[in-house]
């Protein structure tokens, strides 16, 4: 969790500086208001005593409050910035981070558990840093000043508040203790979850199309169980804090106004009324170290899923990928449209025997080279290594003599144009989807479309459309059939 405060900036800091300044407020009035309140009630117990001071006292009271309420929304200002800014700078980081991986790394995390890293995990750990910036400071300076304050006060009244911050300790421990281990397990099953209901909605058709939704649910309903019962059970173990504090809050009053009745009656004179008015005031202090152990209560509740959060996110951001830029930038080469492939092997890193074994070719400009084979015999895979999507095991792969690991990512591929096995298209446009390919370089014109649309056989599907060019294209072209994606792919490819 610490290593995740680097990702603060200067101006984050200083709201973190100000939280803390403004929290010392906040402690500082709150403590306040129970020697106002003793003051008051010693006046109202003393004879002679003007009503002026009773409403100067009271009217002191009222400016603690409201001094109170006025840090506490400031320190809450400032805290809710510095988490939306760290959520917002991890899930940047992390998004950067996804896109350079290779497909080795993507197939290490699955899509699944990347989307809920960026989401879930990410919204885990600004909850956290919200609520710990108000509670972490705060708890620890409320339980010492109040506990300062009441030190010189009756013992008993002191060994039954010492009592009950105990009774609290050993139940958060034991509460903790059972409750740990369970939130990193949730964090998995939520993304058991996010893979299984991703899976459903994008392959709704073939499920439908082979009446697998009774399976389909089936598969679904385990891994919800599963994330359920989880839930159930941390639920009713985090279920007992609640009860537990606030028996504990009404067993220390009564107890501190028990031992009160005894003190005031066995003592005599004015010293009934000075007890009286110290009961009044440890009582209020007592309450407020009761309270102060329920902020931190809270935050041992947020602290293991956003520590397990943290965790996550830092596993991404620290893998380093495995295919790394080249030198080379320029485009330019003497050689122009050849691919040759050197001894190439290649070999899946979970696999056992490599998929490819020297594998030796040249494809010139010009030729039309196909790769023929049964499922599963690498064809695939071969196209990939040529843009980098893995990186051979052995051997080299050349593009216009020069190794493809020499160039930077982005110059090889702004040489190479690619029609992928799945039709992919993206939210926007028809025009966008085409000049999704030319990222970096003047966007197409409509005549130049027209003539990449012609190659692909599409100009027809975009001419029978009112809105041509600028008609939209939902997530994933699910309003398109599988032809008009395919030619939109090939189009963006030209």
């Amino acid at each position: 969790m610490i290593k995740t405060l680097k990702y603060l900036d200067k101006k984050d800091w200083l709201f973190v500086f100000l939280s803390l300044v403004f929290v010392f407020g906040t402690v500082y009035f709150e403590l306040e208001i129970p020697g106002y309140m003793a003051k008051i009630t010693t006046l109202v117990q003393t004879e002679g005593s003007v009503m002026n001071d009773v409403w100067s006292a009271g009217g002191m009271m009222l400016l603690s409050a409201l001094g109170s309420l006025i840090c506490a929304i400031i320190v809450a200002f400032f805290a809710s910035n510095v988490a939306a800014s760290m959520a917002h700078t991890l899930r940047d980081k992390v998004f950067d981070k996804t896109m350079s991986f290779s497909m080795e790394e993507m197939n290490r995390f699955s899509t699944s558990s990347l989307i809920t890293r960026s989401t879930n995990d990410i919204t885990q750990i600004q909850v956290f840093i919200a609520m710990g910036l108000q509670a972490i400071v705060k708890s620890p300076i409320m339980t010492f000043w109040a506990i300062n304050k009441i030190l010189d006060k009756n013992w008993q009244w002191t060994a039954a508040t010492g009592g009950a911050v105990l009774i609290i300790l050993v139940i958060v421990t034991i509460v903790i203790t059972y409750a740990v281990p369970r939130f990193k397990k949730v964090q998995v099953l939520t993304d058991d979850l996010n893979h299984v209901t991703r899976e459903n909605l994008t392959g709704l058709r073939v499920i439908r199309a082979y009446n697998a939704e009774d399976y389909q649910e089936d598969k679904f309903e385990k891994v919800s169980s599963k994330h359920a019962n989880t839930h159930l059970y941390i639920g009713r173990i985090m279920s007992l804090i609640q009860p537990t504090i606030t028996f504990v809050m009404s067993s220390i009053t009564l107890a501190i106004y028990t031992i009160g009745a005894f003190l005031i009656n066995a003592a005599t004179g004015g010293a009934k009324f000075e007890l009286f008015s110290e009961m009044v005031t440890f009582s209020s202090y007592a309450v407020q170290i009761i309270m102060s152990f329920m902020l931190l209560i809270m935050i041992f509740i947020l602290f293991p899923r956003a520590s397990v959060s943290a965790a996550r996110i830092n596993e991404v951001l620290d893998t380093e990928p495995v295919v790394i830029d080249g030198n080379i930038n320029d485009t330019n080469t003497e050689l122009n449209g050849v691919v040759e492939f050197r001894n190439v092997s290649f070999q899946y890193p979970d696999a056992s025997a490599a998929i490819l074994k020297n594998i030796n070719f040249i494809a010139n400009k010009g030729e039309t080279v196909a790769f023929i084979g049964s499922t599963g015999s690498g064809k695939s895979t071969l196209i990939n290594l040529i843009p980098r999507f893995h990186d051979v095991t052995k051997g080299e792969i050349l593009v216009d003599g020069i190794n493809v690991k020499d160039y930077t990512q982005e110059a090889l591929r702004n040489k190479l144009g690619y029609a992928s096995q799945r039709a992919i298209l993206f939210s926007g446009t028809i025009r966008s989807n085409i000049n999704f390919g030319e990222n970096g370089k003047p966007k197409a014109n409509d005549q130049q479309m027209d003539l990449a649309m012609e190659t692909a056989q599409g100009k027809e599907f975009v001419d029978s459309n009112p809105e041509k060019y600028d008609a939209s294209v939902s997530q994933g072209g699910m309003n398109f059939s599988g032809g008009a994606k395919a030619e939109n792919i090939h189009c963006s490819c030209h």
